[in-house]
């Protein structure tokens, strides 16, 4: 009789197969008496392993059913609601792909079912571009653009920095934040890519820097981080993280003009430099998506850098930046008295 086959087991089967199991019966008259292939009847049991009533047939289909609908009709987010709530009040939260991997892994340890890749986000999000769902979904990531763009794409866009030094190789301690001078660096892009800005905030103090640009070319840019960084002291400008975009390429003349080493993340991994994702958010308050910044005045720009570094916050002790950076100022000063001395 010849064999069926590309024919997925049933419930049936498998309880059949639990039973003459526990029958001791071999594999090979299990699978002629199913009119299966051997090695079919071979890829259902050998995982359970080989010890009596290992097998179970309840199990076994419950298994086989969310491998089938992960791999063939649904992916991950959508197969486990638990999951998919997670993901999707985090994007609700202007949380980027990126983050809420990385996130949940601090959130859910060692949970299988609660681990996700950013790609997989991206996948499930992209899925139907044009289905009313995932038009919303797309409208909260960062860039919400209906397609996305290649992988080939991609990694054009985001080459490494020529001798670029990774954020791998940065001092530990300063993760720990527990001294000043060390910043991180991003562009906040405008309409329709014709515009930007720069923002430049020291990890410890959350001080913020928005520095107006005329064009994206890395001269300008690192000019403009040039002037800011200028205005500090030594031990208040020691390092700057920044991502891998080009206008960063200039980074040795910026380091050799302002004695600050800097350091590149990783690509697609915004938390990495997390208080300056943050501070955009808020910046975004003020200037959200789509605005032509090429139409915003310096003074603006300068007013809400005020409004932010005057504002007080919660992780200072309700200190402001402004006030927490006089601060290190001053200590920075009474230790150049000392040494004096």
């Amino acid at each position: 009789m010849e064999k069926e086959k590309h024919r997925r087991l049933t419930y049936q089967e498998r309880v059949l197969i639990e039973t003459l199991l526990s029958q001791n019966k071999s594999k090979a008259f299990i699978a002629k008496r199913l009119n299966r292939h051997k090695s079919t009847i071979g890829r259902e049991v050998n995982p359970w392993g080989n010890t009596p009533g290992s097998y179970d047939a309840d199990l076994a289909d419950w298994c086989a059913t969310q491998v089938y609908l992960n791999k063939r009709n649904k992916d991950k987010i959508s197969t486990h609601p638990k999951l998919k709530s997670y993901v999707y009040k985090k994007l609700e939260g202007k949380l980027s792909p990126e983050q809420i991997a990385g996130r949940i892994k601090l959130d859910y340890p060692g949970d299988k079912i609660m681990t996700i890749s950013h790609e997989a986000i991206y996948l499930h999000i992209y899925r139907q571009p044009q289905g009313k769902e995932n038009k919303r979904l797309i409208a909260l990531l960062t860039y919400h653009k209906s397609r996305r763009r290649s992988s080939k794409q991609l990694s054009r866009a985001k080459g490494r920095i020529k001798d670029g030094v990774s954020i791998d190789l940065r001092p530990p301690h300063i993760e720990a934040r527990m001294e000043a001078g060390h910043w991180e660096g991003d562009l906040m892009i405008g309409s329709n890519q014709g515009s930007a800005i720069a923002t430049l905030v020291e990890r410890k103090t959350r001080f913020t820097y928005i520095i107006k640009l005329k064009d994206r070319k890395s001269e300008t840019v690192t000019s403009g981080f040039k002037i800011h960084l200028n205005k500090l002291h030594t031990n208040l400008k020691r390092t700057m993280t920044y991502d891998n975009g080009f206008e960063m390429s200039n980074h040795k003349w910026l380091t050799e003009q302002t004695g600050t080493d800097i350091y590149f993340a990783h690509p697609y991994s915004s938390w990495e430099r997390g208080t300056n994702e943050n501070t955009n958010g808020l910046i975004r308050r003020f200037l959200p998506k789509k605005t032509d910044f090429n139409l915003v005045p310096e003074r603006e720009l300068k007013s809400i850098q005020n409004q932010l570094n005057n504002r007080p916050r919660k992780i200072l002790m309700y200190r402001t930046p402004a006030e927490a950076l006089a601060l290190e100022k001053m200590n920075n000063n009474n230790q150049s008295v000392n040494v004096r001395r």
